[in-house]
């Protein structure tokens, strides 16, 4: 009779192990009971990059990436972007549930009546240099706004904890908005409650000497959906540094401060930009084939294309695509798009590509949407930060609730001196 259990045999004592299984799964620690003598500290299995461990259980965001599959809840990200907003797709990570109506209005009135930031953190702001990135700027304030609101500390208590939740969703579009007007030198605007979440950071960003602004709809829209195709995406680098800082059980927002300084890395959150500095690079249509045949040679990687998870077309680049001919009907024609099509078309049809499945990745178009709206790529990876915040929390919740939850710890193997003699000094 079957059973739910991997046997393993020791070829070097002969013992075999029945180890339980479940969920696909084995405990790492389970291991620990094989070992050569009674003496050993006993197996552990090595995996430095997380590329087949699981460090928790999660009912979040569902990934099939050798289907093309992304799921947050159980809701396809398709039916997400096409019929949801980002802030009703944020309540879904948070609470599990989209909202009733009710439930939906006070949760849009909770956060756009937190938008406001204490004055003190706008001086703050105001401390940076003149070409701060915003990034490092927004790193910073996050991690500043635990010491204006102390009982943010007690992770535990509900009504805190939601409190700070209302916080950080709210304050992080003001916070990127001013990061972006401090590098131009520009006065800083305030929120508008009058406004949606993307039309009031739109405003903050935009804003010059209009008496009402008013955001253009189709790129208002653009931005909530690539918020919500933006808004979480299960144990990445960012999500995993949300809940190993936040196992230690300091504030949200120091636990936050770290996930956007895990996205800051150019292999993470800075990988559309990358994008556009390769289309750039190839300068025009005609440069594509010759630069396919570089990439094929091993010069370089093709930006855009592939995806750690993803070992089929990203569900999330076939809608950010439609996005874009939607923006640029409004905004124009970005010069890069034509250079970016002839790519993904001789990429797709070619062998070396399709054998080793590199499609499309989100951030292959996303920064092209960006750029034509007028946004420098220096605020790429902030405006991924914000929407992405709903999904740390979501997970930073759910860690707080796991009954298994400890203080993060890898182990690690020891390739060092076994035993040294101190030298003094004197006689080295």
């Amino acid at each position: 009779m079957a059973k739910d259990t991997l046997t393993i045999t020791d070829n070097r004592t002969g013992r075999a192990y029945e180890i339980p299984v479940e969920n696909d799964t084995i405990r790492a620690t389970d291991l620990r009971q094989i070992k050569v003598n009674e003496g050993d500290f006993g197996m552990m299995s090595y995996d430095p990059s997380f590329s087949n461990t699981a460090a928790c259980k999660s009912s979040i965001t569902f990934i099939d990436g050798e289907k093309g599959v992304l799921k947050h809840r159980g809701y396809p990200i398709e039916q997400l972007a096409e019929r949801s907003t980002f802030l009703e797709v944020a309540y879904l990570l948070l609470y599990g549930e989209l909202p009733k109506k009710r439930e939906y209005e006070k949760w849009v009135h909770e956060i756009t009546h937190h938008t406001i930031i204490h004055e003190k953190i706008k001086k703050f702001m105001d401390g940076f240099r003149y070409d701060a990135h915003p990034m490092g700027m927004l790193i910073s304030t996050v991690a500043a706004l635990s010491t204006f609101y102390p009982e943010a500390k007690d992770i535990f208590d509900e009504k805190s904890r939601e409190m700070q939740i209302y916080r950080l969703i709210a304050k992080m579009p003001t916070l990127a908005a001013f990061s972006y007007r401090h590098t131009l030198g520009l006065p800083y605007v305030y929120p508008d409650n009058d406004l949606s979440y993307v039309g009031n950071f739109l405003k903050m960003l935009f804003r010059m000497t209009e008496a009402k602004y008013e955001p253009n709809p189709v790129i208002e829209k653009a931005i909530d959906v690539l918020f919500i195709l933006h808004a979480d995406h299960e144990q990445n680098c960012s999500a995993n540094a949300m809940r190993s800082v936040g196992s230690s059980q300091p504030d949200p927002y120091s636990a936050t401060a770290a996930a956007i300084a895990a996205l800051y890395g150019p292999l993470h959150g800075g990988a559309n930009e990358a994008v556009i500095h390769m289309l750039n690079e190839i300068g025009s249509k005609e440069n594509v084939p010759a630069f396919i045949k570089r990439i094929k040679e091993g010069e370089f990687r093709l930006m855009g294309f592939g995806h750690r998870v993803y070992k089929a077309y990203d569900p999330r680049a076939k809608i950010i695509k439609q996005i874009a001919h939607d923006v640029f009907e409004t905004t124009g024609k970005n010069p890069l798009l034509d250079i970016a099509l002839e790519l993904e078309k001789i990429a797709l049809d070619d062998d070396y590509f399709v054998k080793r499945k590199l499609y499309p990745n989100v951030d292959f178009y996303s920064g092209l949407i960006y750029q034509s709206m007028g946004i420098p790529m220096s605020m790429f990876t902030t405006l991924f930060a914000i929407p992405r915040t709903a999904g740390w929390l979501a997970q930073w919740l759910e860690m707080l609730d796991d009954q298994e939850l400890k203080i993060a710890r890898p182990r690690q193997i020891y390739i060092g001196p076994k035993m040294r003699e101190y030298i003094p000094l004197q006689e080295r």
